[in-house]
């Protein structure tokens, strides 16, 4: 044993080698994360160059529909002289106004280019308007509509005094000729012209910004593909080291335990270290080992450990110098309910008492059942200065408990505490003892703690 302490210890170490491999990763991977977001720049860049596309092409063909629209209003109202159709007509001028929605949305997309032809299928249109509201100024006058109850567009149209000198029936078909003639169907062909050319620009704009995307696309996986064949042989250099520094020695230090014999100097300098220290602890004693083996009893009632279990667990807790609380709790007027509800609802209250104790603590706490309806808690690493977070949940539990949600009758816990900074001392339980007969005298339903003038 002498000779294997003075004995240095040689190897790779691990750690060395960990940190290594943590600084290429990191390299790597922020190397990998910033090409994926230039890829994702990328994508992105393709998805809108179409996004634009399909807007500025509703763009087109909402110009053309408000357009249409207007055609076909003002051609309904020269043949029924019905007023709903000029009042649809006027509507989608002022209110709607589908044509000038459109020239917003293409200059927000698109170049001054692809803008202009827009602006002039919308130029062409607004001057189509003026032959649209002449030919409804005279249906109006035709069918004798009163001057005052007419858009102010069709009010301030006026008519030549050769048309005023036509016959109603002549004005109307004045009216007809002019919205429904072949140099009407020529503008309107302008218009669509215009439309069709500002999208020609659009597909070519967008042809070009997908091409331009898509190579640097490209270029960006080729290079994430390289970045992630690098990372794969790193993997594979570590899977070695593992297996040779870690796995190969784990597996001969198991074969050495099993044999019940010392083991075997191997491995990297951890597991060197390791297999010293420890052949240094079986040669001297392995009586030296602490384990605590436990396994707690329980209640076949509440289902959370009895007294005996409980009084093994205040032995191991002797000999631990660890801070700790214990509380004594009992079931205020549990005699009451026995005698008043008989014992199938006393042990349902009892149940519901003990999950109470289980979940209102920490699962590194031990509620217990010590008698007929009395509790016990040991709350580890627990001192003074949590006093008030016990109280907190003895005050829900007895919330709970008066408050009663499933029928069973109402109870209290009546809750004494002590403290120790020493584990389980011997006086601790008298002292948790004292504390719950103060809340006893003092009308039960609460929690106190022992304070030094208690005695």
């Amino acid at each position: 044993m002498e000779q294997n302490k003075k004995e240095p210890v040689k190897g790779i170490r691990i750690r060395t080698i960990n940190l290594l491999m943590i600084l290429l990763s990191c390299i790597l991977y922020v190397l990998l994360i910033t090409v994926t977001i230039r890829i994702s720049k990328e994508y992105e860049g393709v998805h809108d160059s179409m996004d634009d596309y399909i807007a500025c092409e509703a763009s087109g063909d909402l110009l053309t529909e408000g357009s249409a629209y207007l055609t076909e209003q003002v051609r309904l109202y020269v043949i029924t002289a019905e007023r709903r159709y000029m009042d649809n007509y006027f509507t989608e001028v002022h209110v709607t106004r589908r044509r000038e929605t459109a020239l917003d949305q293409m200059r927000e997309y698109y170049g001054e280019k692809e803008y202009q032809y827009l602006a002039g299928a919308l130029k062409n249109s607004n001057d189509l308007m003026e032959r649209e509201i002449y030919a409804m100024r005279l249906v109006a006058e035709a069918g004798g509509e009163a001057a005052e109850d007419l858009p102010s567009e069709v009010r301030e149209v006026r008519l030549t005094e050769e048309d005023l000198a036509l016959l109603p029936e002549e004005m109307v078909k004045k009216a007809q000729s002019l919205v429904f003639g072949d140099s009407y169907q020529e503008a309107k062909d302008q218009i669509a012209g215009d439309v069709e050319e500002s999208l020609s620009g659009v597909h070519e704009a967008t042809h070009e910004r997908m091409l331009s995307s898509a190579g640097e696309l490209k270029s960006t996986m080729a290079r994430q593909g390289g970045l992630i064949s690098v990372l794969f042989v790193e993997n594979i250099i570590i899977f070695i080291l593992i297996l040779l520094l870690i796995i190969r020695p784990l597996q001969i230090y198991i074969r050495c335990i099993r044999e019940d014999r010392m083991m075997e100097i191997t491995g990297s300098y951890e597991f060197k270290y390791l297999a010293l220290t420890y052949n240094d602890i079986y040669e001297v004693n392995t009586a030296n080992e602490a384990m605590l083996r436990y396994q707690a009893e329980h209640d076949p009632l509440t289902g959370i450990i009895n007294r005996g279990a409980f009084e093994q667990l205040k032995e191991l807790l002797r000999i631990r110098p660890i801070p700790l609380a214990l509380l004594i709790v009992d079931v205020d007027k549990f005699k009451q309910v026995n005698d008043g509800y008989g014992h199938e609802t006393g042990d349902k209250v009892l149940k519901k008492v003990a999950e109470l104790l289980q979940e209102g603590f920490r699962a590194t706490d031990y509620p217990a059942r010590i008698g007929g309806d009395e509790f016990a808690v040991i709350l580890t690493n627990m001192t003074e200065k949590q006093s008030q977070v016990i109280e907190r949940k003895i005050g829900e539990m007895n919330d709970a408990l008066t408050h009663p949600q499933d029928g069973l009758p109402v109870v209290s816990l009546s809750v004494g505490a002590a403290f120790s900074e020493q584990g389980f001392t011997d006086d601790l339980y008298r002292r948790a003892d004292l504390a719950l007969y103060e809340v006893k005298e003092h009308g039960r339903c609460g929690c106190r703690f022992y304070r030094e003038k208690e005695e």
